[in-house]
């Protein structure tokens, strides 16, 4: 859950803007509390949707969490890409080599990803063919893959999907980890007590401190932490 400048001064009004870390400062304990067990919560859906997901059958027992692993391909695609591209493809591949920079205003990594860029029409005929050609090139990857012909705009989007929820799990992750860097407990203490649910006396023990410095720690540590993530979310 992202945080505003609305959401955190309330009533206040939104001409009264301030800074994000003074309004997370001027939060009280309860507050910042509930916001972290937010992000907790979302954490938890996050894992569980991912699961389901990524466990989702394309055919020929491969799953979508399976599809969405780089290819050999890929690992071939960045030694070469040190190289200048005639050296290594034919005249026909140079030119689908040039009708994908001409149209992709992207390049994402993974097979799945580039198919999923690639327009289905061109400005002329022969951009249309090139681009079939380009696509059929891709599809067939995925075919010997998942070892049959499919929908696979429907395998696209879950596969689109899928790297959604895990991009939004690492941030998470990673926010715990800066908070871990900038004070040492801290990232752990989170993770226990607001992550897993550990009651304060399981965390408390599992850092090796006591109770009152538990105590002590657990408003500074999540007021940190929605710190943190709002600097990623900028």
């Amino acid at each position: 859950m992202m945080l505003t400048s609305e959401a955190l001064i309330g009533g206040i009004g939104s001409a009264l803007r301030k800074p994000l870390d003074e309004l997370i400062d001027e939060l009280n304990n309860k507050q910042v509390e509930s916001l972290v067990h937010d992000e907790a919560q979302r954490y938890r859906e996050l894992k569980l949707q991912i699961k389901v997901l990524g466990n989702y059958s394309v055919g020929a027992g491969l799953t979508v969490s399976r599809l969405n692993q780089e290819d050999q391909l890929q690992d071939l695609h960045r030694r070469l890409r040190t190289m200048p591209s005639y050296m290594y493809l034919n005249k026909h591949e140079q030119k689908l080599e040039t009708i994908a920079h001409a149209y992709l205003d992207k390049y994402p990594t993974g097979t799945k990803s580039q198919l999923a860029s690639i327009p289905r029409k061109g400005n002329d005929l022969e951009d249309d063919r090139l681009l079939r050609e380009l696509r059929g090139k891709l599809e067939k990857v995925i075919e010997a893959r998942a070892g049959k012909m499919g929908d696979y705009d429907s395998v696209l989007e879950r596969m689109a999907k899928l790297q959604e929820l895990q991009a939004e799990q690492e941030q998470l992750e990673e926010a715990l980890s800066l908070l871990e860097e900038q004070k040492d407990g801290y990232g752990h203490l989170v993770r226990l007590y607001y992550f897993e649910r550990r009651t304060a006396e399981a965390s408390a023990m599992s850092l090796c401190i006591s109770r009152p410095t538990f105590f002590r720690w657990k408003p500074a540590a999540a007021r940190m932490f929605l710190r943190i993530l709002e600097w990623q979310r900028e």
